[in-house]
């Protein structure tokens, strides 16, 4: 699908890594090389034809975000540099000023290090709790298990929309209902789940949703931190410099912008910000259901595919997206990758930045396929075939 928008394709590689950064379209590449070739100017500094026409597009880049994941407000989407950036902002800038040490922090031992460190340094620095929502026997979050340990210390749950080792799409939309009857917020980690299917913030009613442009067939370096309009205004800027103030004086008088500006102190990821806008036109083209349906039916198609493979060992068969964790019977999933490179097929091994999920999974490596839309059967077909070569084991010695 659209295989022909993506030029790397051409090489003749089987993409298989789409969860740790999708390839880009050529549109990418156009809209950043316009930016640099015809308009290198600054945003919000200029008063010249160049720096203008940064600033439009680079403010039609935040209504783009704006409409793809259905916020409220413009002013509700801060630029970053990632997710791990946008997270860390909403921990340090948000919860730091708000969690005491009689709280409790509620995550999952299937996040991501991005979701997980943060949260570890800012109990050290306030002495609050953490606590982990459990995981049932398919390493599935559920609303029941949520109801276990939340409680009238809980502050806030932080979890991913889908996870990057099982691929289960949370629940979210009845957890956060959940939760804020008991005046519980929730953070979200899209970086899963942004890329590969319709997010509606509003309809979701989410507080916080953190997600990088690279896995959205973006560029890297760019971000995105969406919060409600009334959580925002009590963020605290972690970051200052240019761009984020509107006076100070010498005397240590200042005072910062208005939202988003006063989050995204410093020059920006400018041509970044620009070619994400184009991608995301890219997307609205294709359409985010058409996506996710594609991908189902692929994600489908290879698990029926693996199974007939009987050295394969599946993680996360009924898991609901484009991921798919497994390892193949005495073969170390670090070997077994770099096998498969030979065959120019690209796979994720290792404990996939998700380090405590070993407490659940009794195991610390695995190897994961990720699709996206470019996919096709046929490259999983001849992903099986390599997987049935009787002789796999003597040729990875």
């Amino acid at each position: 699908m659209n295989r022909e928008d993506f030029s790397l394709l051409k090489q003749d590689i089987i993409y298989f890594d789409n969860g740790a950064t999708a390839l880009k379209p050529n549109v990418l590449a156009k809209s950043t090389s316009d930016y640099y070739n015809l308009y290198s100017a600054n945003a919000h500094r200029g008063d010249y034809d160049m720096s203008i026409i940064v600033d439009a597009k680079y403010e039609e880049t935040r209504g783009l975000v704006k409409e793809f994941i259905h916020a409220k407000d413009e002013s509700e989407i801060v630029f970053t540099s990632g997710a791990t950036d946008s997270l860390n902002k909403i921990i340090f800038g948000y919860y730091k000023n708000i969690l005491t040490e009689k709280d409790e922090v509620l995550l999952t031992k299937s996040e991501h290090a991005s979701n997980v460190l943060p949260w570890f340094e800012l109990r050290d620095q306030l002495h609050f709790k953490i606590r982990y929502i459990p995981l049932d026997q398919e390493h599935k979050v559920t609303l029941e298990n949520l109801k276990t340990v939340l409680n009238s210390n809980t502050k806030v749950i932080s979890i991913a929309h889908i996870t990057n080792v099982v691929g289960d799409i949370r629940p979210l939309k009845e957890m956060i209902a959940y939760a804020h009857e008991q005046n519980v917020t929730v953070v979200v980690d899209g970086a899963q789940s942004v890329a590969h299917m319709p997010v509606d913030v509003q309809d979701l009613d989410l507080d916080f949703l953190a997600f990088s442009a690279h896995k959205v067939y973006g560029p890297t370096g760019l971000g995105v931190l969406y919060g409600k309009k009334e959580l925002l205004e009590n963020m605290q800027p972690i970051f200052f410099g240019g761009g984020m103030n509107a006076s100070f004086s010498s005397d240590g008088i200042r005072l910062y912008d208005d939202l988003p500006y006063r989050l995204e102190a410093g020059t920006q990821n400018i041509a970044g910000v620009l070619g994400f806008g184009s991608v995301l036109k890219y997307l609205k083209n294709i359409g985010m259901d058409k996506i996710q349906a594609y991908e189902r039916d692929l994600r489908f198609y290879a698990i029926s595919k693996l199974k007939e493979v009987k050295e394969v060992i599946l993680y996360n068969e009924n898991s609901e997206s484009s991921i798919i964790t497994f390892n193949y019977d005495s073969i170390f999933a670090q070997d077994l990758a770099i096998y498969l490179n030979k065959y120019q097929i690209c796979v994720r091994a290792g404990s996939h930045c998700a380090k405590i999920l070993k407490d659940e999974f009794q195991i610390k490596n695995t190897c994961r396929i990720s699709f996206a839309f470019y996919n096709t059967k046929e490259e999983v077909d001849k992903f099986i075939d390599i997987l049935k070569n009787p002789n796999i084991r003597n040729e990875i010695i």
